[in-house]
Formats: C-alpha cells, structure tokens, sequence
C-alpha cells in the first residue's frame, strides 16, 4: 500500500483513475518525469512534447522505426526545381472532428508555425511562400535550394484550418502564456490516437481513433498518461503494476529494475547532447552581482567555465557511467568527422589564471537556470557544476525548476531571461546544419530571422554564419563535411558553448510491453502491444 500511497501523493487528482482503472490489456499507463501543459503543437519545440502530440498530430512526413523519412500525410514529393518542392496530399484523410484534410489546412499550418508565439519557427524557412496548386497539392517555394527542408517535418504537426479559426486558435500559443488557451487544452489532429480528457500537471487520456487513414501497429485502446516528477515514485508505479512504461528511469535505479520480475529497462544510446550556454549578447547580465559589463564577452572566462568543469566526475559520480562526454554540439554518430575534435582538459588551476587575467580574480557571481524533470539526472548536474565552479572562484546561484517554468523563461518568447543555463538538443535533422543555424547561428539576422532561434545566450560568429549557409546547399558530401568541421572549429575556439555529453535512453518498461526504442527518444506508444 505505501506504494500506492506515495503515487496518490504525487499525482493528486489522478488517484481515482489508478485505483478504479481495470487491468486491461489495451490500456497503457505512461508515466514521466515532466508535464504535458500544452496541447498545441507549436508552443514547445521539445521531444517529448513531440511525443505526446504525435499520437494525435501528424506531419506531411513521417520517420519510421530507424528514423529513416517515410511519407505522412504527403504520400509523394518531388522538387521539379531546386528552390521548389511540391507535395501531393493524401487523400480521404480526415480530422478528428471530421472535417476533410486539405491543401488549405497546410498552407494555414505554415503560416501558423512561423506566427510570434510558436517556438517551432524554423520548421518553414521565413521567406518560403507556401502555394495552393489544387486541394491535394502543395509547393513550397524557397529564395535559395534547401535540399533537407523536409527533414524537420515529422514533427511539424498539420492544425486544422477550420477548427483553429471556430476556436479562436488561429494564433499560436507561446510557452511564457499565463493562461490557457483553447488549443492548449484541446487537440484536432489526424494521428491514431484522439484526446479524450486533458489535465494539465493531472492526467491526459488518450482514445484510439478507429478512422485513422494508417493500418495500426499496436493493441491498445487507450493511453492513460500522468506526470510523476518524484524518481523514487516514478520507479515504484513501475515496479508494482501501477503503470507500464515510465522514462527515464534514474540511472542509479536501472539495475534494480532489470533485476525485478515484471519489468526491465530499454537502454540505448540517445542523440541529444546536453550542454551549459553563456549570455553573450547583453551589455550586463540580467542575474549577476557583475554591474556595467558582462563578463560571459571575454572569451577568457568562457574557457575558465569550461575548463573549471571535470566532465569525468559528472559521468562517473552523477551519471553513474551512462554518459559519453561530448567535444562539440552534436552526438557522434550525426557527423562522422566528430573524431577530429578532443575536449579541452579539465583545468581548475588554468581557468582560476584565465579569470584573473579576465579582471576576476575573485570570480564572481551569476544565476544558473536549470531544468529538475526534462533531461536525466539534469538538476544533479547542475549541482555538480556549482561545486566545481565554486573551487575556480565563482559562486553560481542554481535556478532549478519544472520545464514548464524552466522553458517558458528561458525560450524566445520569454524574452530569453537567462545568464547561465543547461539545455539539451537533439537536430530535428538528424544533420549538423540544424545546430549550426538554430544554437549556433547569431540571431536578429535580418537576412534570417529563424537562425538562432535556440541560442538563448546569442553566441554569434558571422563566419560560422556564412559557413552553415554553405553547408545548406553543399551537395558534395566530402565537401559538405568539411565544411561543417570548419563551421564547428569556430564554435570550439570561441568557447560559444560547453558541451557536456550525450546521455543514455533508459525507458522502464513492464514485460508484458513491447515497444519500439528509437535514438531521438521520442516514446512513441502507437507501437506498443500488450499481451495478456
């Protein structure tokens, strides 16, 4: 019973649907360590967000078991010219609601996409025009060739036309709302499942939808999905029965589980990296007892931070060895040139020099922005980092708090309110050129106002600039690489950021579960099945 009792205390409201919820084999329960706020696929450009609404939503493409770009809601594509691309629509496609998917409800998701408020603005390049040639054809016409533009796709999710503009949700909803909107609380999609009920911080009950236009690949009826933040909770609804699949499990619990006899960890390497980034665009930081200048500019104290931070000890004490300690911004299995870079050593005595050569030989102060329930283990990393900083002089004030806070601070839409912060990324792309444009690209580039969308410190090299614009259009697959690992040689010189590792998957899963894993760590349940 104490089991019980402690999951009745972390998810509240949601007790009556555990205990009264029969055992069936179609009905999963889900549990993780963030929240589901928002139902409007634009508010959030997270992976588990992406997750969640891509039982309900759809692209016009999709990504398959091995990631691999399979047709969505296009079934074909060609481009009958380099900066044009042409998508016919499937047909017999409907909404939820019943209303027909059109041409009309793409080139009003594009639109939508790119509007103030979404956090997904670099799905469509911004000066793309997006035409209607007939109801099941659609061109995308670009001022210069973008041979991955479709890449991003699977999740840019289709809104209905008619649906957002009767609702009042022609607009997108940002991630720093202080209230609901109507979107946010209710999903029109086209995916195979439909959401029945929708309790922010609660529950979310997802229904299959029976008239979805694929032939499904699970047994289930229902998704019962309900946030447990507490790790030892989370574990514990595993391990009893009251839930079937939670993520992540803690590091230091998955030998407990696999050593359980009604469940097991999948485990796999996973493409994100985690990294720390610096304010290097404001004249004064916001939170810093440093007034008049900004010390993140001297990239003498950028290198101080990265070298202060032992990446060894993170994986061995905080990580408990399910890490890999990562040189650049992106996980090496996306570029093969990764190899060529080695991570500066750990260099306490050598960053305290740099400061004090930088006018700090006292260090200084700064807040730290952190995440405690969107990445593994995230808040102890940032607890660890205070530590080690703290020995080359500077004392970090550590902000940790519920993604949903988190995010809404930190994002474009909350005016990028952070001096010091932890993030994680996977490439949408599954390429360098997405790191290279949406966290290293310098942002308020009038040419490109997407570009640097998710550089909250707003690091900025135009070379490295002009560098990815190349690699865009580079076909030349030697070429292009080379051009990337010059692009990544600028990022590592100028300590824009510090990257720290690519974490390791570790989904809890009951054994009467199986569920496809991929590396993007999206926990997709449309291809989960049951036994009895």
């Amino acid at each position: 019973m104490s089991v019980r009792h402690a999951l009745r205390a972390a998810v509240i409201l949601s007790t009556v649907a555990f205990a009264t919820m029969p055992a069936s084999s179609q009905t999963l329960r889900y549990a993780n360590q963030g929240d589901l706020k928002s139902l409007d696929p634009y508010t959030l450009n997270e992976t588990t967000t992406h997750a969640h609404l891509g039982h309900v939503y759809e692209g016009l493409v999709a990504r398959d078991k091995d990631l691999k770009v399979i047709p969505g809601l296009a079934e074909s594509w060609e481009t009958p010219e380099p900066t044009r691309w042409r998508f016919h629509l499937r047909k017999g496609v409907k909404f939820h609601n019943g209303d027909p998917f059109t041409a009309d409800d793409v080139v009003f998701s594009a639109d939508r996409v790119r509007k103030k408020g979404s956090n997904l603005i670099t799905r469509i390049p911004a000066d793309a025009k997006v035409v209607k040639v007939d109801d099941y054809t659609v061109d995308f016409v670009l001022t210069s060739p973008n041979p991955i533009l479709n890449s991003q796709w699977d999740t840019w999710y289709i809104v209905g036309k008619k649906w957002a503009e009767a609702n009042n949700a022609v607009e997108p909803t940002p991630a720093a709302a202080t209230s609901p909107s109507y979107a946010s609380l209710h999903a029109n999609g086209t995916g195979p499942f439909m959401v029945e009920s929708h309790q922010p911080g609660v529950k979310t009950v997802f229904k299959v939808n029976p008239n979805w236009w694929r032939k499904p690949e699970h047994n289930l009826k229902e998704i019962v999905f309900t946030p447990i933040h507490s790790d030892a909770t989370r574990v514990a609804a595993l391990l009893s029965g009251e839930v079937d699949v939670i993520e992540p499990v803690p590091v230091q619990d998955i030998a407990r589980v696999d050593g359980s006899p009604n469940a097991q960890v999948l485990k796999g390497p996973e493409l994100r990296t985690i990294f720390l980034g610096m304010d290097q665009i404001r004249d004064e930081l916001l939170f810093s007892n440093v007034k008049g200048k900004n010390p993140f500019k001297d990239v003498r104290v950028r290198e101080a931070f990265f070298k202060g931070i032992d990446i060894e000890l993170i994986k061995t004490r905080v990580m408990r060895g399910l890490s890999t300690p990562s040189a650049l911004m992106i996980a090496p299995q996306l570029f093969k040139l990764s190899g060529d870079f080695t991570r500066p050593k750990f260099d306490p005595d050598g960053a305290k020099k740099l400061l004090a050569e930088a006018g700090y030989p006292d260090g200084f102060e700064v807040t730290m922005d952190c995440p405690n329930d969107r990445y593994v283990n995230d808040a102890a990393i940032c607890q660890a980092v205070v530590g080690m900083l703290a020995r080359i002089g500077v004392k970090v004030n550590l902000l940790a708090q519920p993604k949903q806070q988190y995010f809404a601070k930190v994002l474009k839409p909350g005016g990028y309110q952070t001096s010091f912060y932890l993030l994680g990324w996977t490439p949408g792309t599954l390429d360098s050129y997405n790191v290279l444009h949406d966290i290293l690209g310098c942002r308020n580039d009038p040419k490109d106002p997407t570009r640097g969308e998710a550089n909250l410190g707003g690091y900025c090299n135009k070379k490295l600039d002009e560098l990815a614009d190349k690699v865009l259009q580079e076909a030349d697959a030697a070429k292009r690489d080379q051009l990337i690992k010059q692009a990544f040689e600028f990022g590592q010189k100028d300590y824009g950021y510090i990257p720290l590792h690519q974490q390791a998957l570790a989904w809890g899963v009951s054994k009467k579960v199986k569920l496809v894993q991929r590396a993007d760590n999206q926990v997709l349940l449309y291809w989960a099945n049951i036994s009895q």
